[in-house]
């Protein structure tokens, strides 16, 4: 006798279901690795779709593997549409590697929000640090011109957004100027994740409420660890999305959960490496993601937001 055919196995998520396109890496924690299991330790179902799929990250000496491309994007998106599993309360996009891509990525976006309308786009534009590039550079006038303005809330770091606005960021005023120039192309939430002024490392959080009204800004004072860390950035914009839904009006409170939990997890990461005699300053450190499990769910709020007036 045939068996009769299964309509649907996906539940509603009470909490959210995030579709999170973004890089894999078999050993290490960056991207999806980075971003899924904190999310689903703060409750939430993460479907996640693979942009690449590397051994390892691309810092160390080699790596293999493959490269998703935007008809295989939309191939996963048709099969999902065709059972009706595209509902989703978040998208979450890191590190995309080609115009094409985004191009399709953007594409996921219309389609999503058809299905439903108060999708959650949480875009991390991840183009480069530190003064260097390292995507195509196609990619950014993509990401101001198409990306900025359907996205809910971005993630940039000090030099991505210096690259999407154009402006200098040498204070904190400049930060602040940078947040509105970017409310105005889109999201109505931002979060300069650091930046690094007069000696300072900086998050500069803006929250705009209420179109045409002033945005509520804040900055946190985060202590510099000297030494380098893989994944960092994938880790926090999952925290600040995870937080963000819990308190979506208390934009603050989200981001100082983040970046203690974030300031935990480095620190254990540190002195595990150190506890084998490993000099932190010699390459990059893998983060102790599962280790530091407890911080993920349960952080201490030890650095907090100050207000501007």
């Amino acid at each position: 006798m045939a068996r009769p055919p299964i309509l649907s196995l996906a539940l509603p998520s009470e909490t959210g279901r995030v579709l999170s396109i973004q890089s894999h890496t078999v050993q290490g924690y960056v991207g999806n690795k980075a971003a899924v299991f904190p999310l689903q330790l703060l409750g939430y179902d993460v479907d996640p779709i693979n942009s690449v799929q590397f051994s390892n990250h691309t810092g160390y000496p080699t790596f293999r593997g493959q490269v998703l491309n935007g008809q295989q994007l939309c191939d996963l998106i048709e099969g999902l549409a065709a059972n009706d599993l595209l509902y989703y309360t978040h998208l979450l996009t890191g590190y995309i590697g080609s115009v094409s891509f985004l191009d399709t990525v953007l594409q996921v976006v219309d389609r999503l929000r058809m299905v439903n309308p108060g999708l959650i786009y949480v875009c991390d534009p991840v183009m480069g640090d530190e003064g260097k590039l390292y995507v195509p550079p196609d990619l950014v006038s993509v990401y101001r011109e198409k990306v900025i303005p359907v996205a809910s809330m971005l993630t940039p770091n000090q030099f991505e957004v210096e690259l999407l606005t154009g402006l200098r960021i040498t204070s904190e005023s400049d930060g602040l100027k940078a947040c509105n120039i970017l409310h105005a192309a889109g999201p109505s939430k931002v979060v300069i994740t650091s930046l690094n002024i007069e000696g300072k490392l900086l998050l500069i959080g803006s929250h705009q409420k209420l179109e045409g009204q002033p945005p509520h800004q804040f900055k946190i004072i985060i202590p510099k660890i000297p030494a380098y860390f893989t994944g960092t950035g994938d880790l926090m914009t999952a925290l600040l999305l995870g937080w963000s839904n819990k308190y979506p009006d208390n934009l603050e409170k989200a981001s100082e959960l983040a970046v203690s939990s974030l300031q935990a997890l480095l620190h254990r990461t540190l002195e595990d490496y150190k506890a084998v005699g490993f000099d932190p300053q010699s390459s990059s450190l893998e983060i102790r993601l599962i280790q530091s499990q407890d911080d993920i769910r349960n952080p201490e709020v030890k650095f907090k937001a100050e207000e501007y007036t």
